[in-house]
C-alpha cells in the first residue's frame, strides 16, 4: 500500500538528490563537486497561519528544485524510501537551470 503524507502547516517534504560521484565515461568526480545540498519538493503544507488566523501560503511547490541549509530536516521513511521534512524558512531557496 502506497503512504502519502501532506505535511503540516509551513513544512515540505523533500527527496535529497544524491548528485553523480562519476561522470557517465566513468571518470571518478572530486567529492568537492558533489557537495551541493540540494533536493525535490514532494509535497507541501498548506501554510503557517498569521495572528489573524489567515493562512500565509508556501513559496515552494511540488517540483521545485530546492537549496537545503546544512543543518538536516526531520528524516521520514515512506515505503522503504526515505525523504527530509523541512520548515519552510530551513530552505534556502530555488534551484533553476
Amino acid at each position: 500500500m502506497a503512504k502519502r503524507l501532506l505535511p503540516s502547516l509551513n513544512r515540505v517534504l523533500i527527496e535529497k538528490i544524491v548528485p553523480p560521484s562519476k561522470t557517465s565515461a566513468g571518470i571518478l568526480l572530486p567529492e568537492k563537486s558533489t557537495k551541493l545540498n540540494s533536493g525535490k519538493v514532494i509535497a507541501v503544507g498548506p501554510g503557517a497561519r498569521d495572528s489573524q488566523g489567515k493562512t500565509i501560503p508556501v513559496a515552494f511547490k511540488e517540483g521545485d528544485t530546492v537549496l537545503l541549509s546544512d543543518y538536516p530536516g526531520k528524516e521520514v521513511k515512506l515505503d522503504e524510501k526515505e525523504y527530509l521534512l523541512y520548515r519552510e524558512d530551513e530552505i534556502l531557496g530555488t534551484l533553476h537551470d
